[in-house]
């Protein structure tokens, strides 16, 4: 579709001339170097500024160059990246530097057909690198410049189909001014994320909106229209809160993820799916075809796995974690956070906790060959990833007859972690947030 020259000139001028006065001071904008641009843009996939920033910092400060990245162990970058969610940007980012250290000599590449043949690097991602380090008239369309574009332009194409990005793609290259690419797609973004934000837009303050035909028709809080995505399938999990006892005492029993899928090699406190039996009642199982990790410590994480649609930082919440007046009862107990399964059939009541208790036991030693005594419940939490919602229990756990048994007598991909070893072993958010409670409670683990 064609739209007005004028709109389309008014828009490119004034936009860029607002962005050049209130651009925030972001730490990525201080430099053009393309390593930097790179790590950023894939930082902020997903996740707000004021999250990324702190994050950028140490991250640029431990692989300050291709180099340092292409050749960091992977636990390492995992460990920096701990926090963040999404962990397979992570691992496409360290792949993809190490082919631009090895095919490009470091230096990252300047070409659309280059840059986007690297590991992870889509249309999004080349084209922010090569406007904002290369001032090529590339477009770089997020969802900010989607829901920019469809209300200016009033566009109601489905944004969550292909064909309306590449529409807006062709339309975005076409408002580049010249020889101003990187400030005019940052300033895109800018708008996006300040000014034309998805609930209640600013239109007082936006400079583009004498012009703005979603405004002017009364749709601006009504686009861009976007499908509603399927809801994430809420699992319901038992968590062992393992201590060690004798030789492991003060150490926490935790193990490592299988090599591929979901949150692939990081670690995690041992837990089970609670499903409904054929006769209706509940037992404990393991999830199915999970196959086993790979041997050894923490020098063996990450695989060259990708569960980009999986695993993310998530809405966690703990339920000790918001204080409450009087003694806990049952109904405290429920507390849930974030309900993000939402618009499913309300699921049915947990079972007891000492149903629970007993099916983590049973599951445990029938799947894992693991030995666990459950000695009562700790927390309740919840995790969701882009297809998942872990609705979960944690119990402290001792192991039966053996609570101080060594590493050799264990499923191979188990660990006893001390405090002073936390910081070798990267953990999704939740198990993190589960091991502060723990540490709150118990005095230890200060590290966290």
């Amino acid at each position: 579709m064609e739209y007005p020259t004028e709109q389309k000139r008014f828009f490119s001028a004034n936009l860029l001339a607002w962005y050049l006065i209130h651009r925030r001071d972001l730490p990525w904008r201080r430099s053009r170097n393309p390593y930097y641009i790179w790590i950023s843009e894939v930082m902020l996939q997903q996740t707000r500024v004021d999250t990324v920033i702190p994050y950028f910092h140490r991250f640029v400060d431990l692989f300050p160059t291709v180099e340092a990245l292409a050749e960091a162990p992977e636990d390492e970058v995992l460990k920096a990246w701990e926090g963040l969610g999404y962990y397979s940007r992570a691992r496409n980012l360290q792949q993809a530097v190490r082919e631009v250290h090895e095919r490009y000599g470091g230096i990252v590449p300047d070409t659309k057909e280059d840059i986007s043949s690297l590991r992870g690097v889509g249309p999004y991602t080349s084209g922010a690198i090569l406007s904002i380090a290369y001032n090529k008239p590339e477009p770089a369309v997020d969802g900010n410049v989607m829901r920019v574009l469809s209300r200016y332009f009033l566009i109601e194409d489905d944004i969550a189909k292909p064909a309306a990005r590449v529409g807006m793609e062709r339309l975005a290259r076409d408002l580049i001014p010249e020889g101003s690419a990187g400030d005019f797609n940052q300033a895109l973004m800018e708008l996006g994320a300040m000014v034309c934000t998805p609930r209640s837009p600013q239109c007082l303050t936006c400079p583009v909106m004498d012009h703005c035909s979603g405004r002017l028709a009364g749709r601006e809080e009504t686009l861009p229209v976007k499908t509603k995505a399927k809801p994430p399938k809420p699992e319901r999990r038992l968590v062992a809160l393992i201590e060690g006892e004798g030789e492991n005492a003060g150490r926490i029993l935790i193990r490592q993820r299988p090599q591929e899928g979901l949150l692939a090699r990081m670690w995690e406190l041992p837990h089970v799916e609670l499903r409904a039996a054929a006769g209706g009642g509940a037992r404990g199982s393991l999830a199915a075809a999970e196959p086993p990790g790979p041997a050894g410590g923490p020098g063996l994480l990450l695989a060259a796995a990708d569960e980009a649609a999986a695993a993310s930082a998530g809405a966690d919440s703990l339920a000790e974690a918001q204080p409450a007046a009087g003694p806990e009862t049952p109904a405290k107990r429920g507390r849930r956070g974030k309900a993000a399964a939402a618009g499913s059939e309300a699921p049915a009541a947990w079972p007891g906790d000492a149903h629970s208790m007993e099916q983590l036991r049973i599951a445990l030693a029938e799947e894992e060959h693991v030995d666990v005594l459950p000695q009562g419940w700790i927390a309740d939490t919840n995790h969701t990833f882009s297809h998942l919602y872990w609705d979960m229990k944690v119990y402290r756990c001792r192991l039966g007859g053996q609570g101080g048994a060594p590493a050799g007598q264990l499923p191979y991909r188990y660990r006893w972690m001390s405090p002073e070893e936390l910081e070798r072993y990267a953990f999704p958010n939740v198990f993190l947030r589960v091991l502060k409670m723990y540490a709150e409670e118990r005095g230890v683990w200060a590290g966290k």
